[in-house]
C-alpha cells in the first residue's frame, strides 16, 4: 500500500504542478462561472465549486506533503554523503535533521562566530577570498 501511495502522490504531484493543471484548473473555472447564469447563481450553484475546490485541496495537501518529505529526505541523505565523502568536512554534520533545536542553535552560532572571524576588519585588509577550514580562517 506504501509503495501504492507513493507511487501515486508523485504521478499527481507532478501533474499538479505542470501548465496542464493550471489550465485544468481555469477551464473548470470558467466552465463554473458560464453556468452561473443558468442555475441563476444559486446557493446549490457555489457549494459545487465551494465544495470540489475543498475536496480537492484537502487531498492535495496530503499528497503533496508526501512528496516533499521524500525530496527532503532524499536531499539530507545526499548531503550525508558529500560530508561523509570530504575529508575536512564535519562527520558531527552527517543526520543533523535529527539533532535538537538546542544543538542546531549551538550549530548555527558556530557557523555565525565563523563568518564574524572571516568578515572581520582586521582580516579584510587585503581583497583576496578567504575560506574556512578547521575553525581557521585562511587565504
Amino acid at each position: 500500500m506504501r509503495d501504492a501511495f507513493r507511487k501515486l502522490a508523485n504521478v499527481v504531484s507532478q501533474w499538479a504542478g505542470s501548465p496542464w493543471a493550471f489550465i485544468s484548473a481555469i477551464v473548470i473555472l470558467l466552465i463554473w462561472i458560464l453556468t452561473g447564469p443558468l442555475f441563476n447563481y444559486s446557493d446549490t450553484w457555489q457549494l459545487i465549486i465551494n465544495t470540489g475546490t475543498t475536496i480537492i485541496t484537502f487531498l492535495m495537501v496530503f499528497l503533496i506533503q508526501n512528496t516533499q518529505n521524500r525530496e527532503t529526505k532524499a536531499i539530507n541523505l545526499k548531503l550525508d554523503e558529500l560530508i561523509r565523502a570530504v575529508g575536512e568536512a564535519r562527520n558531527d554534520m552527517v543526520d543533523i535533521e535529527n539533532a535538537s533545536d538546542e544543538e542546531l542553535e549551538n550549530i548555527k552560532m558556530q557557523f555565525q562566530n565563523l563568518r564574524e572571524k572571516v568578515t572581520s576588519p582586521e582580516n579584510n585588509t587585503n581583497k583576496k577570498s578567504r575560506v574556512i577550514k578547521n575553525d581557521r580562517v585562511s587565504t
